[in-house]
């Protein structure tokens, strides 16, 4: 995440560009997943409208409103809740990788995404799973439900291997993977190690995607 990084004065200093702001929750947690693994921490993020994993947040115009601000209306309008997030909480401003969309019409404005990671109670993070389906105007919209990141590995690949080989919006991924080394909540060598078996998972899924496409070519031309 290093590269093409801003501060946050840098970031809203500049003109003609569109704003976005997301926030990791995260807490500790003692829990232990069939009894012997760790959960250690809960980190949630949502599964959106498609089909990506990203963090909570959205557009915000910083002429109208601070980021904290825009961004509690963005977690109002998706989670049903807002926990308090300041400037304090700021980790990272940059400007986003380009969509194939944006990459193809110059008109549309460059975006900066400001990320920030906020640590709260694990009361704090069952009220916000609960709160989304009930309360959230743009669940089952906008958001198709909140998820949280399993940061445990386990022998199969399961686990946090098997979570970062998805689909993952702009750069959410690299956002997650900093703020987990940033705040200790994953070891690095388990990080590597959880990275290097989802480049497998990868290799595999895509050359089992290659073979569905081959057959469904195949079937394709023996009906037409």
């Amino acid at each position: 995440m290093a590269s093409g990084h801003l501060t946050r004065a840098e970031a809203l200093a500049h003109k003609g560009v569109r704003h976005a702001c997301h926030v990791m929750l995260y807490c500790d947690a003692q829990a232990l997943l069939f009894g012997t693994i760790s959960i250690r921490h809960i980190v949630l993020m949502q599964m959106r409208f498609d089909g990506l994993l990203g963090f909570p947040g959205g557009l915000v115009n910083p002429l109208e409103e601070s980021l904290e601000a825009g961004l509690s209306r963005e977690l109002m309008e998706e989670m049903g809740m807002a926990p308090p997030v300041s400037e304090e909480d700021h980790v990272a401003s940059c400007y986003a990788p380009p969509t194939s969309s944006s990459s193809s019409s110059s008109s549309t404005p460059p975006l900066i995404t400001h990320f920030y990671v906020k640590k709260v109670e694990e009361e704090q993070i069952r009220a916000l799973e609960k709160a989304g389906p009930s309360t959230a105007i743009d669940h089952g919209l906008e958001v198709l439900g909140v998820v949280r990141v399993p940061l445990y590995s386990m022998t199969d690949g399961g686990g946090l291997p098997s979570f970062l080989s998805n689909g993952f919006a702009g750069n959410a991924r690299a956002q997650l993977l900093d703020a987990l080394t940033r705040f200790h909540l994953v070891a690095p060598d388990d990080l590597c190690q959880a990275l290097a078996t989802c480049t497998q998972i990868l290799a595999r899924t895509a050359a089992a995607l290659g073979d569905a496409l081959a057959l469904a070519e195949d079937k394709q031309q023996h009906s037409s």
